[in-house]
């Protein structure tokens, strides 16, 4: 079988941080029945400057039509083969609280090319318990199921005093991409790849720009009665 061009290029990571955010806006123009898009659009609806949004196109050798723009449909094939989502990703969730239950319970994993095989937890109160179809396992069994059906990404969704030990666990059992949402930074060896979501940072940026927003207001009411 021929290798995907797409997979062959070297495309920079700030471009694949913004590919799903071209992807999103695409599927939701597909939905509204829009068949083409012209790059200012597209960058506007996204965020981004249109010269940006061309350039992380052109790394799919995309460059769209000079009067038309982007075929919708098309462009979000090329973006999902480059994401690769065009393929069925076997995701296990490892920590079963509140959050580990949300994330097991999202449908937008299945829609958007992500399948829950395995959900995980060491508190015997829960270990057997069904969520959606899929039993909870202690994470002595992550070895046997990821050999039984292997498991593409590790999601941690534990305490931050746990995670490094999930992590070593995912790890030993020779799953390579993990995603991260323990407050907790991660010591990987060469080959993994950990993606971190912290939800009190970006909590923290959002409290930033809110306290900035109030300053400047405060100041512009100042000004006026003065």
């Amino acid at each position: 079988m021929t290798a995907d061009p797409v997979l062959r290029r070297e495309i920079p990571d700030a471009t694949v941080a913004r590919l799903p955010e071209y992807l999103r806006t695409l599927s939701a123009l597909a939905d509204d029945g829009v068949p083409s898009v012209s790059s200012e659009e597209l960058a506007a609806a996204v965020g981004v400057r249109s010269a940006q949004l061309r350039k992380d196109l052109s790394h799919l050798g995309s460059y769209g039509v000079r009067g038309v723009g982007y075929d919708v449909a098309m462009l979000a094939l090329e973006i999902s083969r480059a994401l690769g989502l065009t393929v069925d990703w076997p995701v296990a969730i490892v920590g079963m609280g509140n959050l580990g239950r949300a994330l097991s319970s999202y449908s937008g994993f299945v829609t958007k090319g992500f399948r829950i095989v395995a959900l995980f937890d060491d508190d015997p109160s829960v270990e057997g318990e069904d969520v959606l179809g899929t039993a909870i396992r202690p994470l002595r069994d992550l070895p046997r199921s990821h050999a039984a059906d292997p498991i593409a990404i590790g999601v941690i969704a534990t305490p931050a005093s746990a995670a490094q030990t999930v992590c070593n666990a995912l790890v030993q059992a020779g799953i390579t991409s993990i995603l991260n949402f323990a407050p907790a930074v991660l010591t990987v060896p060469a080959g993994v790849d950990v993606r971190r979501v912290d939800l009190s940072i970006e909590l923290q940026i959002l409290a930033f720009h809110a306290q900035r927003r109030t300053v400047a207001s405060a100041d512009l009411r100042s000004a006026v009665t003065r």
